[in-house]
């Protein structure tokens, strides 16, 4: 029976062997959900990039959309921040355009678990999507929580408690004490997961720069059912 784990930041990632597993990428707020909004509405393909030179190069090499914050804020000289309303906007269409992205945390997440058999994006928003790939790969799953600057974080964590409950009884969600304690996170605060997640310390970050509606979108659940951004090569594309 394949496994579920979860990686609380990237900084432990060197005690995972992530060889044969499938890396679930989550940055609840806001990298993880602002790349499945993007793909969700016609974004063909993400670069994702650890440093803002590296974002302007990519956008000045492949003629892409740019997009960085760093600590919450959105990086002067970039086309867009960090926020999915920024892949929501009429004015701006996204649709049929490539994106390259930096943030904080969850880029250099992803570019330090290229070792897995498979690398995913996960966030509420698709939700389901991961689920049903896992399922259809039957390999054991590692959720790599993004963090706050190498620090656990509470949302990242209570999404792998909601993947874990998801994948139950098919996957062993049981052998593992941070999984444990992730599903049980999850089952605590599902009934009211905003107020559950208020109590976060990112959470209360984030609000106090006036994103409060980016926090509210970013737990709506399978709003992307079908969106899976996955791994190939040197970016993301729709799996």
């Amino acid at each position: 029976m394949p496994k579920v784990d979860i990686c609380f930041s990237p900084e432990l990632l060197p005690l995972y062997d992530l060889r044969g597993k499938i890396a679930v990428i989550v940055d609840i707020l806001r990298a993880s959900s602002t790349i499945v909004t993007a793909m969700g509405e016609g974004v063909t393909h993400v670069f994702p990039v650890a440093s803002l030179d590296e974002c302007t190069a990519y956008g000045q090499q492949h003629g892409c959309l740019t997009a960085a914050e760093r600590d919450g804020v959105p990086a002067p000289g970039f086309d867009l921040g960090n926020s999915p309303f920024g892949f929501l906007d009429a004015a701006r269409p996204v649709r049929g355009r490539a994106l390259t992205i930096s943030t904080t945390n969850g880029t250099a997440a992803l570019r330090r678990s290229l070792a897995a058999e498979a690398v995913v994006v996960g966030a509420f928003l698709n939700l389901e999507a991961v689920a049903a790939f896992a399922r259809a790969q039957q390999r054991d799953v590692l959720v790599v929580c993004a963090g706050w600057k190498g620090q656990f974080c509470l949302e990242d964590t209570v999404f792998g408690g909601a993947l874990a409950e998801r994948l139950a009884p098919e996957f062993d969600v049981r052998s593992s004490d941070a999984t444990l304690a992730a599903l049980h996170l999850w089952q605590q605060g599902k009934s009211d997961l905003s107020a559950y997640l208020l109590q976060s310390a990112h959470v209360r970050r984030l609000n106090s720069l006036e994103a409060s509606k980016d926090f509210e979108f970013c737990l709506r659940m399978d709003a992307y059912a079908e969106v899976l951004p996955m791994w190939r090569e040197d970016r993301l594309v729709l799996g």
